[in-house]
């Protein structure tokens, strides 16, 4: 067991140092010693375990412990040693050392007493002498008080200040680590960088760190600090530096230069008081600076920069970090590296996702502030979407093959493609489908079907919809993805450039995506990944899934992509249209998915070996032996016949499927025997490299595929309908209503009372019902069931109570209303002119009052209400209300 002293000396003594401090014995003398950490100094208390003297005062107090003991709390003796210390001023009125630590060389935890909100925290390291100096000479009351003062940037969103505000309070109260959740498109990062401009400000915050996840994301936001206005007239890197990691050509998604001010390694190794800079880089290039290239974070097979080299950072030189995307599905090794990252510095850290996973509401503790995507569709931020529901055979049954059937084999290491003729039947379950076998017959009836709906949605909107394909992969020879832009290109045939790939497999991505955001082609995309997150489409409107998701996090990333309001290829988009080929059961699956799910993570942080060994040290035993098994059994399902032999040499036949399921008991009956093969290190050697079974992959071009598909309504509460549900739901609601909104009162019993206040309340009522019955959802279901298109809203609530009452598009309605007013009337050339500027602004707006002549151009600009009150000979209100009341009565 070892001794305190022990602890000290190996333990603790070494860390003191390399923050830069002197351990020394204490000396009876009239002043404390500069940068020392001094031994057993004494205090009305007693002696402290160690006092970190520097410029003449105590600046802080270490109680050790241990290695055994847990520090956290002792840090109460720690406290008593600082109100011992009578020295120098109080603070709070009671603690004569400001700054408190109590460690057991393995945790160092550290408390600021100066401030009564202030906690005690986990810190990776000492600060270093010029730390604790920073510290003493920074007040946060006062910085907050300043930050206070701070009026909010006008150009925010209001639940942008909203964040603002939440994560200020936070801080306030003495919050270390906090989550900001915003639906996608909503803007996370210029809330954040105005949120930085404030903390630096007001000196809250003076080194701020901004952590992403891909280099092209790091690009991005190096954007969004340089283009924004933090004060008038002035950009933010013209008020503080703005640094970055170096970048590539391909980093960026289009050819404008860029001035790229790359940070110095000497900001991150030597922080000063002075400094006030942000740094944008990439979470895998800071765990490199922090522990090596062994350690380095690789995320989605990204590559790993090599120019990067291990520095000696100390934990003080960020006093914010901000970590965007936070959200990912990293495997356990990952997030432990993720995690010690953040750890290391002592830092304020703000966390930022769309999607917040289990992991990352652990790690940061206080959701402070959360903007959900049905809040901003209901506020007009961002749009909501439709379904359309493909039922494909394949694709929720598999695939049958029968005996005497023609197939393809594919090499997926190769390409070799060898014909085949089954000589019995062969079964692939629906999570098969594009793994180990292809049906082209399914993905073409799927495409045909997608072909229809966006012919449709081109006819009746005068664009076709930018459409993003989301495949199960893009594998050498056997892609997926590869596949379905062939197929596309033949379907749609609208020329090569219309449908374009764009995953990681590809020249230039950056420059693709920049294509499809901003041209009219590439009209289609297919993709897997790469556009999950982190890319800005505005005019996306058909998202297909062809991809199966198991990850609620996964799901919404992808479904984020359509969610922005339109841009100016589709500037009237008010919502996008998800097509779910699975028969419905992806959106079914996620519907019951809380809005933070725990993601399980790739168990590879523990190698084989330190399993075994833990087996060996009866470390947890029971459970490291099932975590075994279960390894071991995966491996035996991947081994070909020449891995049989080689284990053959440790187990009975080679089986190591079977001596798996057996280890349990032998590890009971003959425990030293067992474990002498397991910590054989030629068998860990095998474990890691034995020889691999061959994949083949079958392309079934003979098997026929049934598809059809039906259009979904999304209903505010989420819930989807079919278009003759949701017109029963409507006919409910508003027999329900009739007596209770006055705009429907006056619809089916005080016609002479509609008016553009009338329709206003109306529509109001219908889009507030739990079914969001909105003209856009009304006409698509009365388009559905009846075949007509462009049904007004005054067709739909007469047809909801009348079965007799006949659909008319608004066109044909106002002409009825406008023949029957006129009828038996001489008209003056002028008064026909007149009457047809009104029909044409009826047709927009079903309704017409006195204060539509001035504000309506197509009325206004000929006169207004003066002028057509002279045509008329001051006749006009009786036309109007005659108008009004025949368009109901129409």
């Amino acid at each position: 067991m070892e001794r305190e002293a022990a602890t000290r000396k190996r333990r603790i003594d070494p860390k003191l140092v390399a923050a830069g401090w002197t351990v020394t014995p204490y000396q009876p003398s009239s002043r404390p010693p500069l940068t020392a950490a001094v031994e057993e100094w004494p205090t009305e208390a007693g002696p402290a375990d160690y006092a970190l003297t520097d410029d003449g005062a105590i600046r802080a107090v270490v109680e050790a412990k241990k290695v055994t003991v847990g520090p956290q709390g002792v840090l109460t003796q720690a406290e008593r040693y600082s109100r011992g210390v009578n020295d120098g001023p109080r603070f709070r009125g009671e603690f004569g050392v400001p700054f408190l630590y109590s460690t057991n060389g393995e945790q160092i935890h550290f408390h600021d007493v100066r401030r009564e909100q202030n906690r005690s925290r986990l810190v990776s390291g000492f600060h270093t002498p010029t730390a604790l100096a920073e510290m003493l000479s920074r007040d946060l009351d006062v910085e907050l008080a300043a930050l206070g003062r701070m009026p909010a940037n006008q150009r925010l969103r209001p639940y942008q200040v909203e964040a603002n505000q939440a994560i200020e309070q936070a801080i306030a109260d003495g919050k270390r680590k906090m989550l900001v959740t915003m639906a996608t498109g909503t803007g996370k990062t210029l809330t954040t960088v105005n949120e930085a401009y404030r903390l630096m400000k007001s000196g809250v915050a003076r080194r701020v760190l901004f952590l992403v996840d891909r280099r092209a994301l790091a690009a991005q936001t190096m954007r969004e600090f340089t283009s924004f206005e933090a004060e008038p007239g002035l950009k933010f890197d013209k008020i503080y530096s703005v640094y970055s990691q170096a970048f590539r050509r391909e980093d960026f998604d289009d050819d404008a230069p860029f001035d790229v001010n790359v940070m110095s390694n000497s900001l991150l190794t030597h922080p000063q008081l002075g400094d006030a800079f942000v740094y944008v880089t990439t979470i895998q290039r800071m765990s490199m600076n922090l522990f090596g290239g062994e350690r380095a974070l690789k995320i989605d097979g990204g590559d790993i920069d090599a120019d990067v080299e291990q520095l000696d950072i100390p934990i003080h030189a960020f006093d914010l970090i901000i970590a965007d995307e936070c959200h990912r599905g990293y495997s356990a090794r990952e997030r432990a590296i993720w995690r010690d990252t953040l750890d290391h510095f002592d830092a304020i850290k703000i966390g930022l996702t769309a999607t917040p996973a289990a992991h990352t509401m652990a790690y940061f503790e206080n959701l402070v502030f959360r903007y959900e995507y049905e809040r901003a569709v209901r506020e007009g931020y961002l749009v909501d979407y439709d379904v359309v529901k493909v039922r494909s055979d394949i694709r929720i049954n598999g695939v049958f093959l029968r005996e005497g059937e023609q197939i393809d084999e594919i090499d997926p290491e190769t390409g070799s493609r060898q014909l085949d003729l089954l000589e019995d039947e062969r079964t692939f379950d629906a999570s098969e489908v594009e793994r180990k076998v292809t049906a082209p017959d399914s993905n073409r009836k799927i495409l045909v079907e997608l072909k229809r709906y966006a012919e449709a949605y081109e006819q009746e909107h005068g664009r076709f919809p930018k459409t993003l394909i989301f495949a199960t992969n893009d594998l050498q020879h056997v892609s997926h993805a590869d596949q379905l832009v062939r197929m596309a290109r033949e379907i749609f045939d609208r020329g090569e450039e219309f449908v374009a790939k764009v995953t990681g497999r590809v020249d230039r991505p950056l420059q693709l995506i920049r294509k499809f955001r901003n041209r009219p082609k590439p009209g289609i995309v297919v993709t897997v990944d790469l556009l999950t997150t982190g890319v800005d489409i505005p005019d996306l409107e058909f998202l297909v899934f062809l991809r199966p998701v198991k990850s609620r996090i996964l799901f919404e990333q992808m479904l984020g992509r359509g969610t922005r309001r339109g841009g100016d290829q589709a500037p009237d988009k008010d919502r996008f249209v998800v097509f779910d080929c699975f028969g419905g059961s992806l959106l079914a699956y996620f519907k019951g998915a809380t809005g933070i799910t725990a993601e399980p993570a790739e168990s590879d942080n523990k190698s084989n070996a330190q399993v075994i060994e833990e087996i060996w040290q009866n470390k947890d035993r029971d459970y490291n032996v099932r975590r075994l098994v279960k390894r071991l059994q995966r491996i035996a399902k991947s081994m070909n016949g020449e891995a049989y032999q080689l284990f053959s040499a440790f187990i009975p036949d080679g089986d190591l499927g079977d001596w798996a399921s057996k280890l349990p008991t032998l590890l009971r009956t003959s425990f030293m025997g067992t474990m002498g093969i397991l910590r054989d290190p030629s068998f860990q050697n095998l474990l890691e490299h034995y020889p691999r079974g061959g994949r083949t992959f079958v392309v079934a071009s003979s098997a026929v595929d049934d598809v059809s598909s039906e259009w979904l309504i999304r209903g505010a509460t989420g819930r989807e309908y079919r278009p003759d549900d949701y017109l029963t739901a409507f006919s409910d609601f508003v027999r329900s209503e009739a007596d209770k909104v006055d705009a429907l009162m006056v619809l089916f019993k005080r016609p002479q009372g509609w008016n553009p206040r009338a329709l206003t309340e109306l529509r109001d009522a219908l889009s507030r019902a739990p079914e969001h019955f909105t003209e856009a959802n009304l006409e698509r279901a009365f388009r559905a069931e009846y075949g007509k298109a462009l049904v007004d809203i005054i067709s739909m609530v007469k047809r909801a109570v009348l079965d007799a009452a006949p659909l008319l598009t608004a066109q044909e309605r106002v002409q009825a209303a406008v023949a029957h007013v006129t009828a038996g009337r001489e008209l003056t050339g002028e008064q026909q002119q007149w009457i047809g500027y009104i029909e044409q602004h009826l047709i927009e707006n079903l309704s017409i009052d006195r204060e539509d002549f001035e504000l309506i151009p197509i009325l206004s600009s000929r006169g207004g209400w003066r002028r057509a009150s002279r045509v008329f000979g001051h006749h006009l209100p009786d036309l109007i209300n005659q108008l009004n009341e025949e368009l109901v009565a129409a």
